[in-house]
C-alpha cells in the first residue's frame, strides 16, 4: 500500500507540473512586421480607397484592429528605439537621426535592453530582417549586441532609401550587390523578405521572435522592372508623367515619373509579403501559436515625389511624418493570433510602441526592466483580464527646432519650436470633438494646458547626445 500510495502522489505531482512543461515548450512565436512611413489611412480596413491590401485586410478581419495605437515618435531612428526599448521618446537612448561615418546611425548604448534581449534569455531564437538604423556593425547598437541571434539588411536607413543597393548585411558579413547605375536587378526588399521567410522554417520547432523591420514603402520610389502591380496602377490612375530629378543616391528611375502608381504598388507588395508570411506559418502548422502584430514606424512620408494628399494616407487626420500630430504618429495596428486573439474585433484601447515590450514579457512569463514606461495590452489582445490605462502618453521630435506632444484622456496638446524656447505656447485639441487638430482651444482650458505643460516637463528627461530643451537654455 505505501508503494501505490508514493506511485500516485508522485503521478500527481507529474500532472500538476506537466501543463508547466507543456506551456514552456508552446511559447508563442511572435512575428512583428514594422512597415516603414506606411500611413494611418494606407490599409483598406482603415479607410484607402485607391490602393488595395487584401492580405492585410484579412488579418484584420481575421483579428483585432486598433484605432488608437501609436508610433514612438513622427521620425525612423527614435521611434524603432522607442519600439524595442519600452520606453517613450523623453527616456529612450535614441531620439534622433544622427547619421555616423562609415555608415549607420548613432548607435543604442552596450547596456541597453530590447525586446530581443528579453525574449532570447525567455529561450526564444531572435531574428531582425530589414531597416536597422540603431548602430553600425560592431559598435554597441550592433543588432547583434542588442539581443538577435540574426540580422539581414540594411544597417543604414540612409542607404535603404535605395532599393537597388550595391550591399546589404548578413551579420557581420558586408554581402556585395550586382546591382549598378546602368544594371539595377536585385530588388532589396524582395531578397529581405525570402530571407525571413528562410528564417521561419528553420526555426519552426522553437519559439521565435522575428522583427520583420520592411523598408516599404518609403521613398525613393523604386519597383522591379516591369512590375505588374506598377503597371496595373499606372494604367488604373492615367497620371501624367512628373520630371524626375536626379535623386537618391543619383539614380533616376521611370516610376519615380509616376508617383501614384509607384507608391501604390509598393504598399500592395508590402501587402503581398504579408500574405506570405502568414500563408508561411499556416502550411508550417504555426499559426494557432504564432501572434503576429502590424504596425508602421510613424505616418506617411512626401519624400521622392510621393502624394500622401492624394492617397489620403493619413487617414484624414492632420499632419505627416515628423509632425506630432495624429498624422504624424497615429499608426495601423493589427494582432493576428488564430484560435487565441478573437477575430474581426476592432478595439479603441490606447497604446503605443512602449508597450510592446511589457506585452511581450507577459506573453513570455519574463520579468521587465524597470525603467520601461510601457504597459502590457496582453488584457485587450486576449480579452481577458483588466487592462491597465495610461495616464498620458508623451513624445518628443528634435527636428524643426524640437517639438512636444502630450495625449491626456482626451486632451492632445502640442509645443512647437521647444529648441528655441522652452516655454513656447502649448496648442490643444479636444480629440473627441476634433480628431483632425483643427481648433486649437486652448485658450479656454488653461487648467488642461497646465497639465500638459507638467507633463512634459516630468517627461523628458535631457541627454548630451540628443539635446532638446538645453539648445532653448543657450539661446536665452
Amino acid at each position: 500500500m505505501k508503494f501505490f500510495a508514493i506511485f500516485f502522489a508522485s503521478f500527481l505531482t507529474l500532472l500538476i507540473r506537466l501543463p508547466t512543461r507543456l506551456a514552456a515548450q508552446t511559447k508563442p512565436n511572435i512575428v512583428l512586421i514594422l512597415a516603414d512611413d506606411l500611413g494611418y489611412g494606407d490599409v483598406g480596413v482603415y479607410g484607402q480607397q485607391k490602393i488595395k491590401t487584401p492580405h492585410i485586410d484579412a488579418l484584420a478581419k481575421e483579428g483585432l484592429r486598433f484605432t488608437r495605437f501609436y508610433c514612438g515618435t513622427a521620425v525612423c531612428a527614435p521611434s524603432r528605439s522607442s519600439l524595442l526599448t519600452g520606453q517613450h521618446t523623453g527616456h529612450t537612448p535614441i531620439r534622433g537621426n544622427i547619421g555616423v561615418k562609415p555608415e549607420g546611425q548613432w548607435p543604442l548604448p552596450g547596456n541597453t535592453v530590447t525586446i530581443a534581449t528579453l525574449l532570447k534569455s525567455a529561450g526564444y531564437s531572435t531574428g531582425c530582417f530589414g531597416k536597422w538604423g540603431l548602430g553600425f556593425i560592431g559598435t554597441s547598437g550592433d543588432p547583434l549586441k542588442q539581443g538577435f541571434d540574426r540580422f539581414y539588411g540594411y544597417n543604414c536607413q540612409t542607404l535603404a532609401h535605395d532599393y537597388f543597393p550595391d550591399h546589404l548585411w548578413n551579420n557581420e558579413q558586408r554581402v556585395e550587390l550586382s546591382n549598378t547605375h546602368e544594371k539595377q536587378t536585385i530588388y532589396s526588399a524582395q531578397l529581405i523578405h525570402e530571407q525571413a521567410m528562410q528564417f521561419i522554417r528553420q526555426h519552426q520547432r522553437q519559439p521565435f521572435f522575428l522583427l520583420l523591420a520592411y523598408t516599404l514603402p518609403h521613398a525613393a520610389l523604386q519597383l522591379p522592372k516591369d512590375d505588374t502591380l506598377y503597371n496595373y496602377y499606372k494604367k488604373l490612375f492615367n497620371e501624367k508623367p512628373v520630371p524626375v530629378a536626379e535623386h537618391w543616391n543619383g539614380k533616376g528611375y521611370e516610376p519615380q515619373a509616376y508617383p501614384h502608381a509607384a507608391y501604390a504598388a509598393m504598399v500592395g507588395k508590402l501587402d503581398a509579403y504579408v500574405g506570405e508570411v502568414q500563408q508561411q506559418l499556416k502550411v508550417l502548422g504555426l499559426d494557432k501559436n504564432t501572434m503576429i502584430l502590424f504596425a508602421s514606424d510613424n505616418g506617411p512620408h512626401r519624400e521622392g515625389g510621393n502624394d500622401p494628399a492624394f492617397f489620403n494616407s493619413n487617414g484624414g487626420l492632420r499632419g505627416i511624418k515628423r509632425d506630432l500630430y495624429e498624422g504624424g504618429i497615429r499608426s495601423p495596428f493589427i494582432a493576428w493570433w488564430p484560435g487565441t486573439i478573437q477575430a474581426g474585433t476592432q478595439s479603441n484601447q490606447v497604446g503605443a510602441f512602449w508597450d510592446l515590450l511589457p506585452t511581450f514579457a507577459a506573453l513570455a512569463g519574463i520579468g521587465m526592466p524597470a525603467n520601461n514606461d510601457g504597459i502590457s495590452m496582453l488584457p485587450t489582445l486576449l480579452a481577458r483580464g483588466k487592462q491597465q490605462q495610461h495616464d498620458h502618453l508623451y513624445w518628443e521630435f528634435h527636428e524643426q527646432n524640437g517639438k512636444q506632444a502630450v495625449l491626456f484622456k482626451n486632451w492632445k496638446g502640442i509645443r512647437l519650436n521647444v529648441s528655441t524656447n522652452s516655454s513656447a505656447p502649448i496648442e490643444l485639441y479636444d480629440l473627441e470633438k476634433d480628431p483632425a487638430e483643427t481648433v486649437n482651444v486652448a485658450a479656454q482650458h488653461p487648467d488642461i494646458v497646465k497639465e500638459i505643460d507638467r507633463f512634459m516637463k516630468q517627461d523628458h528627461v535631457e541627454t548630451p547626445d540628443f539635446p532638446l530643451l538645453e539648445k532653448a537654455k543657450k539661446n536665452h
